[in-house]
């Protein structure tokens, strides 16, 4: 079998060499001609054999929608588009409508593993239709983990189910992570526990919450057991805001994902404004100290504020 392979950074490229590992011929394009088989769109399909196989490997948004546009202008009628980034889902039945116009079927696939899927394999979730799915799990099966299909691999419905999954699957995943990261806090806070390092690696076996994330965890307190080298700023790839966007759409609650979320823009932010405003709360009705110049500064404009009230 052989397939087109858009987008060959570091997951797209780990992704052709797993490909070529399970048999899969792979004619690779990319931006960067180091790294590209071919130099344009039109080499790339003239390399393939009707009917055609491309699996897109590109950033959301934008990006992705010109390499549609551009495919959608270079292949023929039978031709089949696979986007496998982090595409919002909505964005997916508005490709599979484009291509359908022409003849050209399109699936979403939702694929997790990072850098670590070229060793372990990819956990897939497809959109498409049966017949579609079919003839590519060739494919599918080259990049899941061994082992069962159905434990890394899911047809979930039709196009726009594969990202929608991902998204819901990446919104529990920050949660998940969340609720480490702040495990680990209080682990550092306590005067009882001296290895912290050695309780994360302790629940690796036997405990209800073990995972790889939680693996990956103690591979990073091994690296550096103060986090002294990352900065606490931590970003987000949108997935998780669209899951909350969904969640209010269909009224189900997510305190714990939506708790994760908004942790994630307090850790942009050097003075959190709503910290800090939280702080300048408690010592409005309470009394209770401000840090630094600012607790010099509440008690010059109420000097009987000795004492925090006991509410």
């Amino acid at each position: 079998m052989k397939i087109g392979l858009i987008g060959l950074g570091k997951m797209g490229n780990n992704m052709r060499a797993r490909l070529k590992k399970g048999g899969i011929e792979v004619v690779g394009y990319d931006t960067n001609p180091d790294v590209s088989d071919v130099p344009d769109y039109a080499a790339l399909v003239a390399a393939l054999p009707a009917p055609r196989l491309v699996w897109v490997m590109v950033p959301a948004g934008k990006v992705t929608d010109a390499v549609i546009d551009s495919l959608a202008d270079v292949l023929e009628p039978g031709d089949t588009v696979i986007d496998g980034g982090n595409t919002r889902w909505t964005d997916d039945e508005k490709h599979a409508k484009q291509l359908d116009a022409i003849g050209i079927k399109f699936m979403d696939v939702g694929v997790s593993g990072g850098v670590w899927g070229l060793e372990n394999g990819y956990g897939l979730m497809v959109g498409g239709s049966d017949e579609q799915v079919a003839a590519v799990m060739p494919v599918f099966d080259a990049l899941r983990p061994e082992g069962p299909r159905e434990e890394g691999f899911v047809h979930a419905g039709p196009p726009g189910a594969g990202h929608y999954t991902k998204m819901v699957h990446n919104g529990i995943e920050y949660a998940i992570m969340q609720a480490y990261a702040e495990g680990y806090e209080l682990l550092l806070a306590s005067d009882n526990v001296t290895d912290v390092a050695g309780t994360f690696r302790a629940w690796q076996r036997g405990t209800v919450v073990r995972s790889w994330l939680l693996e990956l965890m103690v591979r990073a307190l091994d690296d550096d057991p103060d986090f002294a080298e990352i900065d606490g700023y931590v970003d987000d790839s949108g997935e998780g805001r669209w899951t909350l966007e969904e969640a209010i759409e269909h009224a189900v609650p997510m305190p714990a994902i939506s708790g994760a979320i908004f942790a994630r823009f307090v850790s942009r932010q050097d003075q959190s404004p709503a910290m800090r405003a939280v702080a300048a709360l408690r010592n409005q009705f309470g009394g209770h100290a401000v840090k630094a110049a600012h607790a010099a500064e509440a008690q010059q404009r109420h000097p009987t504020r000795d004492r925090p009230d006991p509410a």
